[in-house]
């Protein structure tokens, strides 16, 4: 499924001023970017409003500041880390709105750039506010959109502006609609899709959309336990998502024969990175005992499946693979992603940050820039700040 929307491509840029809204939101230590993946992805729309003549006011926000400014949520580290990747000077912005940030805005020369402080120091920022809308607005002439990871969020600089502006989606958004629209509406088979996390209930929506899609719907990770409760095994003290047991019922019962569970897993009495574990049959989870990642035969059959398929989409880790007791799981399907010559696509969040971590990143065909915004869009949902841009 091609982005039915009108991109960055179509704009005449030649001579403007393009608000360029990015999803900057990166891991911080302290000052320290640890991971800059979403400032490198940004790049490609960048240089090309640069080559095409044009001068960037860049918006991102960063973390959860209440209400108000926050030094530690600046955006100084990314103003720094873009100056170094585009090599020109990017100049940070004291605030997003205002008469200090309109003047520089108005002086902006072709090829210049400027990056305005944290959008959401400023409590319009989520709550869409109308005016705060138009003040962004009035810093540009062109409005761009290539922050997939916030366009589930209907906010002031990712939908508001958007409707006072011109506004095309950036290359990573197309990129990121292609990748994940392709595999939901024209997959090729076998189709794969591999769900872990810790809840059933934030995986029911995707379950529904995805079941009747694929050839093979593998479950692992916390939200496995409650499917392996409703088959009748006794699983201790894992994470049993209650609420949702009979939706778990419900689909072992019309879709039992595509849904593929553990059979074995990494049970211990305590989640801890010193943590002493034992490899336990579904059928033998002691009432004592946790499990906390998939053993070494399910492993191997989910990687089996993966391996064979011509398109996979993963969200959701295996196991608790923060400690290292329990990440063996979730490196055996990130390689077996790796392994797989199909398209291979990784949907944000915890599977993106695992399949950087075990190093498998480069040799998938995409992993989404998006968790929340990712999730939204495999369930069918409409994303505000994409339905906002310019039809095609």
């Amino acid at each position: 499924m091609a982005l039915q929307k009108k991109t960055v491509r179509d704009a005449d840029l030649n001579g403007k001023r393009v608000f360029v809204r990015c999803d900057f939101n990166v891991p911080l230590d302290g000052t320290r970017i640890t991971d800059d993946r979403r400032i490198v992805e940004a790049l490609p729309t960048l240089r090309h409003v640069l080559e095409q003549g044009g001068s960037l006011v860049v918006a991102s926000h960063l973390g959860r500041p209440k209400g108000g400014p926050d030094p530690k949520y600046s955006l100084a580290p990314v103003a720094a880390r873009l100056t170094e990747l585009l090599g020109k000077p990017v100049t940070l912005l004291s605030d997003c709105v205002g008469p200090i940030v309109e003047g520089a805005c108005a002086a902006l020369k072709p090829g210049e750039i400027v990056l305005l402080e944290n959008v959401r120091f400023q409590s319009e920022e989520e709550a869409n506010d109308p005016a705060f809308a138009a003040a962004l607005a009035g810093l540009a002439d062109v409005y761009v959109n290539d922050a997939f990871g916030t366009a589930h969020r209907a906010h002031a600089s990712t939908e508001g502006v958007a409707h006072h502006l011109p506004a095309y989606a950036g290359f990573l958004v197309e990129k990121e609609i292609e990748y994940l629209g392709k595999a939901v509406a024209e997959p090729k088979h076998p189709f794969v899709a591999v769900l872990g996390g810790s809840k059933v209930k934030d995986k029911i929506a995707v379950i529904e959309q995805l079941i009747g899609k694929v050839d093979t719907l593998i479950l692992g990770g916390g939200m496995a336990f409650t499917f392996l409760h409703a088959q009748g095994h006794p699983i201790g003290k894992s994470l049993l998502d209650a609420t949702n047991l009979e939706f778990a019922k419900e689909m072992l019962a019309k879709h039992g024969d595509k849904i593929l569970l553990p059979t074995d897993v990494v049970v211990a009495t305590e989640l801890s990175p010193e943590a002493t574990t034992a490899v336990a049959s579904v059928a033998a989870i002691g009432e004592d005992q946790i499990g906390a990642d998939i053993g070494p035969e399910t492993t191997a059959e989910f990687a089996r499946a993966i391996r064979s398929a011509q398109t996979v989409v993963w969200n959701g880790p295996m196991g608790v693979f923060e400690m290292t007791p329990f990440a063996a799981g979730t490196v055996g399907v990130a390689q077996a992603l790796a392994e797989c010559g199909g398209t291979t696509i990784v949907g944000g969040g915890d599977s993106a940050a695992a399949i950087e971590q075990f190093g498998f990143a480069d040799r998938v065909s995409h992993v989404s820039t998006g968790g929340g915004a990712s999730l939204e869009f495999l369930e069918g949902k409409t994303l505000p700040g994409i339905a906002a841009l310019l039809d095609a």
